[in-house]
């Protein structure tokens, strides 16, 4: 470990709990998302090393997700079935309002000594709104409505009388009890949205982006930063990426190239359709996809760029990389997760940490 465990890069996986897998293709997956493979995903997830595992929240099928199972739920029963592992619950806000998640996450907290967090997704499809019957907002109304909802869980967490008025919720005197453990759920958000990073660079403790080259992710975290620094607010940046670790560089390229020559055209081009139109909905008119290409669009939140494809030695030092320009978690994707995750935790973070151990000796000596 880093002489400073802090310091120490975390893991989080996407939990499959909706169908489909992690790449928008017809290459075999071994990968499925019941209960029971999940929780043991769990259980070898956390004897790997991992620090947090990502529950996804859908509502309508898409590019394979034929069916989601809800989040919360799921994650509860996650952390049911480990003891160390943090689960992140994605929610999203119109389906829930403050009260429900600030209820559900403070007792999840308490039943399960403060391991449950919550990732705010502000939402990007249009048609899964309608298709629910939510309305559907501008793009910048949704961060603003997803910043009233953090401040609002805030609220209730912690004062014992809370009232609020804002433009999409309002409190009376509310208090919650019991109030969770500290410390409070830890809130991730994503997006790459000028909007996205303004909202965290305020109110959330995570700050999620999509896959992207050390040098523009470190363009992305300099902008965040020196607005969170601001506005007084500490805010860390978890990067999204989709490892393919195998003995030789040529077999991890390999299974990239059978993903991409498998894709499903008609599925990653309605997606990208999707996602690029929602970009284009935002004041500078581009957002997280905007400028990602039919291989990068196969996984769906441009993990492929982040190149973690290659030997354990390789992907190490391109995590590492990763944690240079100022990323403090990389969040993964595997073709085949019980096998692959326990693969990584064998033979990439422990060169992860050798990594960082080096590192952190040189700048002492340098000092």
């Amino acid at each position: 470990m880093p002489q400073n465990d802090r310091d120490a890069v975390k893991f989080a996986y996407w939990v499959p709990n909706v169908s489909g897998g992690l790449v928008i293709s017809n290459i075999e997956q071994r990968t499925n998302h019941s209960a029971e493979y999940n929780r043991k995903l769990a259980q070898v997830a956390e004897q790997a090393g991992f620090d947090y595992a990502l529950s996804q929240i859908r509502f309508t099928a898409g590019y394979g997700a034929d069916e989601q199972h809800e989040s919360v739920s799921f994650s509860h029963d996650l952390l049911a079935a480990t003891k160390t592992l943090k689960v992140i619950a994605a929610i999203l806000p119109g389906p829930w309002n403050p009260a429900l998640a600030a209820k559900q996450l403070a007792t999840i907290s308490y039943l399960t000594n403060g391991r449950v967090a919550i990732n705010l997704v502000s939402g990007w499809f249009r048609g899964e709104f309608h298709a629910i019957g939510e309305h559907w907002l501008d793009h910048d109304e949704r961060y603003r409505r997803s910043e009233e909802f953090i401040r609002a869980l805030r609220g209730i967490w912690t004062e014992e009388s809370f009232t609020f008025r804002g433009d999409f919720y309002r409190f009376n005197q509310y208090s919650l009890k019991p109030k969770p453990p500290q410390p409070l759920p830890e809130i991730f958000q994503g997006g790459s949205s000028r909007a996205a990073r303004d909202m965290a660079s305020r109110v959330s403790d995570w700050y999620f982006t999509n896959g992207n080259t050390p040098a523009e992710i470190a363009k992305q975290v300099d902008d965040i930063q020196a607005k969170a620094k601001a506005n007084s607010h500490s805010v860390k940046v978890g990067v999204n990426a989709f490892a393919i670790v195998r003995e030789t560089e040529e077999e991890a390229k390999a299974v990239l190239a059978e993903i991409i020559a498998k894709a499903n055209p008609e599925a990653v081009n309605a997606f990208g359709h999707e996602v690029k139109n929602a970009g284009k909905a935002s004041p500078e008119g581009e957002g997280n996809w905007a400028k990602s290409s039919f291989d990068d669009l196969v996984q769906y939140n441009d993990g492929f760029r982040s190149n973690l494809i290659g030997t354990p030695q390789q992907v190490a030092e391109r995590i590492v990389d990763l944690k240079r320009a100022g990323a403090d978690l990389i969040l993964l994707g595997f073709l085949h997760f019980q096998e692959e995750v326990e693969y990584f935790g064998k033979y990439v973070i422990p060169l992860v940490r050798e990594l960082e151990n080096a590192e952190a000796a040189a700048a002492l000596a340098a000092e």
